[in-house]
């Protein structure tokens, strides 16, 4: 397996500042707990490299609140470990975000998603590699030449909810990121239940 999980592979713009959306981070907190129980967000310890992000969609079609680069440790996350996506140059391999700690290194992914269509409330970004392997070919699925994080997959998102069945399943497997598995939901109830269904 190789990892790159943890790699910020766009151009990030971050404007650090006080916690937002203080009522967002606690519902996040909520939704991102079952994640980290069954072993969906976390840390891989021999390497000391987390994984696994969850957002949620703030106002505007190009907002949106996501766990911070690294948290996928903390077994409790507030305010502080969240960061606003104020904007997505997806062409250019461009974020821009402020808050107590910089965006997810899957922040493009998650942005690709919302650009979907303004129904999708909230994203879901984990990695199990027995539900990776099992779902493979069977759920929607990348391209496994597409590498997570940079604008080709944001086309390859865009290919699998027009034609491939995404829109329909909420949940892709992501075959050129080891392990991954993305989900959308119109609510963070909904985006993250439908990857807990598919679990073990």
């Amino acid at each position: 397996m190789t990892i790159d999980e943890g790699y910020i592979k766009y151009v990030s713009h971050w404007t650090p500042g006080p916690a937002t959306h203080v009522q967002a981070a606690r519902e996040l907190d909520t939704w991102r707990k079952p994640l980290i129980e069954a072993g969906l967000i976390g840390q891989y310890e021999d390497l000391g490299i987390g994984y696994g992000n969850i957002s949620v969609r703030r106002g505007s079609r190009d907002l949106f609140l996501i766990s911070g680069t690294q948290t996928g440790h903390l077994r409790a996350t507030d305010e502080r470990h969240y960061s606003l996506v104020t904007d997505c140059d997806i062409r250019n391999g461009i974020v821009r975000c402020s808050g107590p700690v910089q965006a997810s290194s899957e922040a493009m992914t998650h942005a690709a998603i919302y650009a979907l269509g303004d129904a999708i409330g909230a994203v879901v970004h984990v990695h199990s590699e027995e539900l990776w392997q099992r779902n493979l070919g069977k759920l929607p699925t990348t391209d496994p030449e597409i590498a997570y994080g940079t604008p080709g997959m944001a086309r390859e998102l865009d290919r699998l909810y027009r034609l491939a069945g995404f829109r329909e399943a909420g949940v892709a497997v992501l075959a050129g990121h080891d392990e991954g598995l993305i989900s959308f939901g119109t609510t963070l109830e909904q985006a993250a239940t439908r990857v807990l269904s598919i679990g073990p």
